[in-house]
């Protein structure tokens, strides 16, 4: 069974940081691509950044370029969001996930599997 499971969210104010982590369970992690997206209240859930199996430069949306990092660890099947500069409009769910396809790490329909999502709210 597999399960992603996030933490590390959190209430922080505008301008603070905050690291989230994914830990995976039950499936061959370095072997997929995995993706953080993000659903804010009464918006679709967004894609904000995604990195290929092997490795290689992290795909992140244009929102959060320069702001936001992530990585992952194969031998500990763990993947991270590292988020600073966090604004206002960074306030939502954050959901880490992990997929096989080749293209489009953006698309939400390229994931298999999905954590439950933690929360992070910034105020200003």
């Amino acid at each position: 069974q597999v399960q992603l499971v996030e933490s590390g969210g959190g209430l922080v104010q505008a301008g603070g940081s905050l690291r989230l982590s994914c830990a995976a369970s039950g499936l061959t992690f370095s072997y997929y691509n995995l993706g953080w997206f993000r659903q804010a209240p009464g918006k679709e859930r967004e894609f904000v950044a995604a990195l290929k199996w092997n490795g290689g430069s992290t795909q992140l949306t244009d929102s959060v370029k320069g702001r936001f990092t992530m990585s992952r660890d194969n031998a500990k099947n763990m993947v991270y969001l590292q988020m600073s500069s966090l604004k206002s409009e960074d306030t939502a769910v954050y959901y880490c996930a992990a997929g096989r396809a080749t293209t489009w790490l953006a698309a939400r329909g390229n994931y298999d599997y999905w954590g439950q999502g933690t929360q992070v709210t910034v105020s200003s």
